[in-house]
Formats: C-alpha cells, sequence, structure tokens
C-alpha cells in the first residue's frame, strides 16, 4: 500500500524576492519534495485552488498587496488544514501571535537554517498526514 510518505511531497513556496524563494527551493529539494514557487500570495491561492497536490505552503511576511498571514487566511478557506509556515526576518511577539491566530504551524525566522526548516516542516508534514489518516486503506 502506498501512503502519502511514499510519494513526493509538494511544497509551495511564496516569496516575493527570488533569491529569497530560489534559496528555499535549494533546501528544499535535494531533500525529495518537489517546490512549486509563488512571487506573490495572490499567484499562492491560485495555485491552491488549481493544484491538487499542495501538502505544506512556506509563506514570506513581507509580501507587496498580500502578507503571508493574510495569503494564509485566504488559503485555509481553500484547503483548511494545509500546513502552513511563516518564515519571516521580523519573528516578533505580535507577528507570532498573529499567526497563531491564523493557525500557521510555525514560524522560522530568517535568515532560514536548514535543518530547523526541514524538521519542522516533516513535523508539520506528519501532524497533518496523521489528521487525513489513511485515505486509500488496502482493502
Amino acid at each position: 500500500m502506498k501512503t502519502a510518505s511514499d510519494r513526493m511531497r509538494s511544497v509551495l513556496i511564496a516569496d516575493d524576492d527570488d533569491a529569497c524563494r530560489e534559496s528555499l527551493r535549494e533546501i528544499v529539494e535535494p531533500e525529495g519534495f518537489r517546490a512549486i514557487l509563488a512571487s506573490s500570495g495572490e499567484e499562492a491561492v491560485d495555485i491552491v485552488q488549481e493544484e491538487e497536490s499542495v501538502h505544506l505552503a512556506l509563506f514570506d511576511m513581507q509580501m507587496p498587496r498580500m502578507t503571508g498571514l493574510e495569503t494564509v487566511q485566504l488559503v485555509h478557506q481553500i484547503k483548511a488544514f494545509l500546513p502552513c509556515i511563516l518564515v519571516t526576518a521580523n519573528a516578533s511577539q505580535e507577528v507570532i501571535r498573529q499567526a497563531f491566530q491564523v493557525r500557521v504551524y510555525s514560524v522560522i525566522p530568517k535568515p532560514v537554517s536548514k535543518q530547523i526548516l526541514l524538521y519542522t516542516m516533516l513535523r508539520a508534514l506528519k501532524a497533518y498526514e496523521e489528521s487525513l489518516g489513511d485515505e486509500h486503506p488496502e482493502s
């Protein structure tokens, strides 16, 4: 039986800064994740609407027009339990409080530590998959 952990998992990375987006992609792809890139919150929302196989989302806090927190709120209207991680240069107590109000799984400060990011992603995916249960039980 194939489980979600046997399939390649897709990670949506939304950041308006090309270099930040690429550095996150360079962290996740060698670990076996498929990176889906978005340069804005609006683009990220469109991807979640169109792409069935987004398993996790990484959102930059400061993006023009729509912040990472606003993006999380809209994404959760489409896919309620999608684990979302906020990446921010301003991990203040207020930002963290607001993030948890909109059900962000975790807040990771910039510059991003590869080990912290991957550990947090794996924990978020495990919790997400456990909450979904086994979608394809063996007959």
